[in-house]
């Protein structure tokens, strides 16, 4: 089953409450986007660190060939 960008969008929000977020769905299938997550936690972070957060406020979404999203390109990093 393909996610929405708002249902994606929405996890992330719930982890992430002040982030700027951006959902971009790469070939219009709803299985593959792309996402930016801009947030001062990260400060200090390394994008490992950064990224690793994000996915585990997908809340296992991404896990296994029965996830329901199938490919995430993230950018993570602090506001400037």
């Amino acid at each position: 089953m393909a996610m929405q960008a708002h249902d994606i969008e929405a996890l992330i929000r719930a982890a992430f409450p002040q982030a700027r977020i951006s959902i971009t769905d790469l070939a219009g299938d709803g299985n593959h986007y792309a996402a930016e997550v801009v947030d001062e936690s990260f400060r200090g972070l390394n994008r490992v660190q950064q990224q690793r957060a994000v996915y585990a406020a997908l809340k296992g979404r991404m896990d296994g060939p029965s996830g329901e999203l199938h490919a995430l390109a993230l950018t993570t990093k602090a506001p400037e």
